[in-house]
């Protein structure tokens, strides 16, 4: 069992002891004071409280496991002809050390991947939690993509939640960037890479994780990133989506891919706690000419379940509107 997972177990169990405790008050309260039998309320109350275990339980064994493709196209007005149909498949937030004894998983959904077959994949950042070496098994698997790879870095990859060392710090990034390298990803630091197709070119705009939070590491340069692109069409890969509208909207990047939010891993009825802190938090959003897609990610942080968030393969395919064809 995991680290987490065995966190995740004795937080559970405290929580439902501290619930029993509650639900013996609460069965107590109300026979004083509307006359029904202690016996009847209290296991009324157990009853409801193993829907939280159960919800966790299921969100760890099935939900977390079962990847979902979700295929988005989108329209814009600028976008080069021969860029018609351009097929990029966005992952974020992989969190190495949550695929670790999960290898089989995690090779699924590269395969799913594959056989989608894109122009593109697009990697929106935290490719791990802690440190590099959580990678040591997963690497090979991720390698095994097969379209050419654009990935970015997230705050997690910074190892800042580790307990390194500043200077240990720069060598576990050193070190994420060559895995990078080795897995046939190319890791875009404050930098653009150009794909034309025939006479049409677009632009592929990397940044480092930009937040306006303090308590995210705020490294990227978008102007330095973007130098040498003006008048092209621009996406912008940037593992935070607060950085589209605290930079990015209002100028000409008519796409943004974010991941970082994980919308929480949790969304019940279509809500989630996510939506309270983040004001774009999963799926696409448009505002006039430009679009942002907020992937909910593969993997997990703080607790190792997902509920009513799948883990997501997304399809993006873009437009040229029909009034410019």
């Amino acid at each position: 069992m995991t680290t987490e997972a065995s966190a995740t177990l004795m937080i559970i169990v405290l929580c439902w002891i501290l619930l029993i405790i509650a639900d013996a008050a609460v069965g107590g309260l109300l026979k004083l004071v509307s006359g029904i039998p202690f016996r009847k309320a209290f296991v009324w109350g157990l009853l409801s409280l193993l829907i939280p275990p159960l919800a966790i339980s299921y969100g760890a064994l099935i939900e977390r496991n079962c990847f979902r493709i979700k295929k988005v196209s989108i329209s814009f007005e600028n976008l080069p002809e021969a860029f018609d149909g351009y097929r990029i498949v966005h992952i974020s937030d992989i969190h190495a050390r949550s695929f670790i004894g999960r290898e089989k998983n995690l090779a699924k959904g590269i395969d799913k991947i594959n056989r989608l077959n894109p122009d593109i994949t697009a990697f929106t950042g935290d490719l791990i939690t802690l440190a590099p070496d959580e990678l040591d098994s997963l690497a090979p698997i991720l390698s095994r993509i097969k379209s050419k790879t654009f990935s970015v870095l997230g705050n997690h990859d910074y190892s800042i939640y580790s307990h390194a060392s500043e200077q240990e710090r720069q060598v576990h990034l050193e070190d994420l960037i060559a895995r990078k390298n080795e897995m046939g990803w190319e890791l875009l630091l404050d930098e653009h890479r150009i794909i034309s197709k025939g006479t049409d070119s677009i632009a592929i705009i990397g940044v480092q994780n930009t937040s306006p939070s303090r308590h995210f590491p705020s490294k990227g340069d978008l102007k330095k990133a973007s130098k040498g692109t003006e008048g092209m069409f621009r996406i912008v890969l940037s593992h935070d989506p607060m950085h589209w509208e605290n930079e990015i909207l209002g100028q000409d990047y008519p796409l943004t891919l974010s991941g970082h939010t994980h919308a929480m891993q949790l969304s019940l009825l279509g809500w989630s706690p996510s939506s309270m802190l983040f004001d774009q938090y999963r799926g696409l959003y448009t505002t006039g000419c430009q679009s942002l897609y907020v992937n909910p990610g593969l993997g997990e942080t703080i607790f190792p379940a997902r509920i009513g968030v799948r883990p997501e393969i997304t399809v993006i395919t873009l437009n040229r509107r029909a009034g410019n064809r």
